[in-house]
């Protein structure tokens, strides 16, 4: 589908074999939504369907590189695309923030953040291309974003608490704000649960870092693309 003018359609290209991909991940994001709230906070009501939900948010999050690679390896790089891959990307990654924030695992304001950055980069994208111009792609710091994003959401959704005995007996397990046994250290409690959730913290942070600095490339390779027609 082309217009008059002999540019390309948006929806040319839209039953290629790599955005129906991307729709597959758009549907792995609603199955995972289901497992992951059904699974409670840190997976409390059942460690096994926490641990399903990881799976499903990384198969969803892997599949991003492979439409990405079937485009690129068979010349199927489309408008609709490189549109919808990025905003599949966001369900994916903003539903999780926000189960994770209502569920206390990750801090609202965190969640805030990234939620203006995504939410504000599609407007735009649509504004771009409402004006005529062409849909402008991901930059190399938002694929970083995306990469520590999708690695440290992987891990919290993670039940590693779940590998401790205290796993025979639930109850013993104590949750805080900032994660499993996290406000109290001591005795008897792993060492490990600390390290695992710190580095899961810190890299949710540097995603954090990465998108606002990705959000800010975005809008000046906008304006200087908008500047030069």
């Amino acid at each position: 589908m082309q217009q008059r003018d002999g540019k390309k359609s948006l929806l040319d290209g839209w039953n290629s074999p790599p955005n129906l991909v991307t729709y597959t991940r758009i549907v792995l994001v609603l199955i995972f939504l289901w497992v992951d709230i059904a699974a409670g906070p840190w997976g409390q009501r059942s460690p096994w369907m926490r641990f399903a939900a990881a799976m499903l948010f990384i198969v969803a999050a892997s599949t991003d590189k492979l439409d990405g690679w079937m485009a690129r390896t068979y010349n199927q790089v489309t408008e609709l695309g490189k549109l919808m891959d990025p905003i599949a990307d966001k369900l994916l990654i903003c539903s999780a923030l926000i189960v994770a924030s209502a569920f206390g695992e990750v801090p609202w304001w965190v969640t805030a953040l990234f939620l203006i950055r995504e939410i504000g980069i599609t407007i735009m994208r649509f504004f771009v291309i409402d004006t005529g111009g062409k849909v402008i792609a991901a930059d190399k710091a938002g694929k970083y974003k995306t990469l520590t994003q999708c690695i440290g959401l992987g891990m919290l959704l993670m039940p590693v608490w779940a590998l401790s005995s205290d796993i025979a007996n639930p109850g013993r397990v104590a949750f805080s704000g900032g994660g499993p046994a996290f406000s109290h250290i001591g005795p008897g409690v792993p060492v490990w649960w600390f390290c695992y959730y710190s580095i899961t913290d810190l890299l949710i942070g540097i995603a954090l870092i990465l998108c606002l600095y990705s959000g800010y490339v975005y809008v000046r390779n906008v304006v200087r693309a908008r500047k030069t027609k």
